[in-house]
């Protein structure tokens, strides 16, 4: 496939922006995910309250409550002006690293209660940083190169796991843990440096000049931007796109073992064909939707995503063969990076630069709530009609979504999928 617009747009210093902002972004989360629960386990905190934990996680779904001060006002580092994005991005990230550094000399089994404050602290900056990290991206990048920077992002998101994931587990078994966690927060570092010499993107709007604009003004915009009936439209695609996806991967590990997979057999494939599946899937996407545009990519990648649904189906026909396990685990991970990349890249253009922070924040917190509904209601399916009955519903979930493509983001709209006021 010839490069329509030459290496440089795929190899250059925004690029590598985008993988050291992604690989800062994931790394909160997965220290969250993965390290703490480790951490609680074999420091003999009982399963109830490692359970608990789970409901720090919140800041992740409310984060458009606070974006829009994030958008307003540009915070001062010892009277040093960075700018409003590059401002944020540092407060956010020494607020982390200090959070992740101070958790591992508290001691879990004396004080939990600390700990859960420390957590649910470093989940708010987590998502704060999310916040400006996302309206970062959106301005730094040029339209057509939305998608690719924004595989890249994903990408190093996901291989940020492995430092709290692999890493920090390794050294647990022969550090202190209070210098496990100091390492873990040496990784971020390099976002630090950067957010200290990258430049302010350049925004050719005004930002929001009072807190009450910058509340009210990002959603009025959006329901006048093309008609309410529209953005109700745009509403129901964020939430419904990615929903059959989400339900049929809610329950995969429960999934294989019924079907008699071991959980070291789930545990090898998963980790290697899935991790690295999903990411190829994420730059093979990026890649292409630099040659398709947007709008194109949300049609194929969607088709793709539902195509890797029937997987599942056809593994819970078949049985328990390990060739199978890693050819569906395989192709539903690389599907759904393709799916991932359009689809963000879909709502970075979505929103108006002068009201980037607040936008990215809602739609990505809508994004996220089919994933809950996934979770509480896809057992109650199963119980009712079985695994590969549930797969066939899954897929047909993912079907509204593809419906509203039409008036989403019609298959001629090559790039600019909707358009600013």
């Amino acid at each position: 496939m010839r490069l329509k617009h030459g290496w440089h747009a795929y190899f250059n210093m925004r690029m590598l922006i985008c993988f050291f902002l992604g690989f800062t972004s994931g790394l909160p989360l997965f220290v969250l995910l993965n390290l703490v629960q480790a951490w609680l386990r074999s420091e003999k905190v009982d399963l109830e309250s490692i359970g608990l934990f789970a409901l720090i996680q919140f800041p992740y779904t409310w984060k458009f409550i606070w974006a829009p001060i994030m958008d307003r006002f540009s915070p001062q580092l010892l009277g040093v002006r960075l700018g409003r994005r590059r401002a944020w991005m540092l407060c956010t990230q020494l607020g982390v690293a200090g959070l992740i550094a101070a958790l591992g000399f508290i001691s879990p089994r004396d004080t939990l209660w600390v700990v859960a404050v420390l957590a649910a602290a470093l989940a708010f900056f987590s998502a704060s940083l999310d916040i400006v990290l996302d309206a970062y991206r959106r301005e730094l990048l040029n339209d057509h190169e939305q998608g690719l920077g924004t595989a890249i992002h994903v990408n190093a998101y996901k291989i940020s796991s492995l430092v709290p994931g692999a890493l920090a587990l390794i050294l647990s078994d022969h550090i202190q843990w209070s210098t496990v966690f100091l390492i873990t927060a040496a990784f971020m570092l390099p976002g630090i440096i950067l957010a200290l010499v990258v430049r302010e993107p350049t925004v050719h709007v005004a930002p929001p000049k009072t807190l009450r604009d910058a509340v009210v003004l990002p959603f009025q915009e959006f329901m006048k931007r093309n008609g309410w009936r529209h953005a109700l439209l745009v509403l129901a695609f964020i939430f419904l796109y990615k929903l059959g996806d989400s339900m049929a991967t809610s329950l995969a590990t429960a999934f294989y073992l019924d079907l008699g997979f071991t959980r070291t057999e789930i545990g090898v494939i998963a980790k290697t064909v899935g991790l690295w599946a999903s990411i190829g899937g994420g730059v093979v996407g990026g890649v292409l939707l630099m040659q398709l545009g947007i709008a194109r990519g949300l049609w194929l990648f969607g088709v793709a995503q539902m195509v890797a649904i029937l997987g599942f189906a056809w593994l819970a026909y078949i049985g328990p063969v390990e060739l199978w396990l890693a050819l569906v685990i395989g192709g539903e991970m690389f599907a759904t990076g393709l799916g991932t990349a359009a689809f963000i890249a879909y709502i970075a253009q979505t929103t108006n630069p002068r009201y980037t922070a607040t936008q990215f924040a809602l739609f990505t917190s809508l994004s996220a709530v089919p994933r809950t509904f996934a979770n509480a209601g896809a057992g109650y399916i199963v119980e009712q009609v079985g695994w590969f009955e549930f797969f066939f519903v899954c897929m047909a979930l993912a079907l509204p979504g593809m419906l509203l493509l039409p008036w989403i983001a019609p298959w001629k709209a090559r790039q600019e999928p909707t358009k600013m006021s």
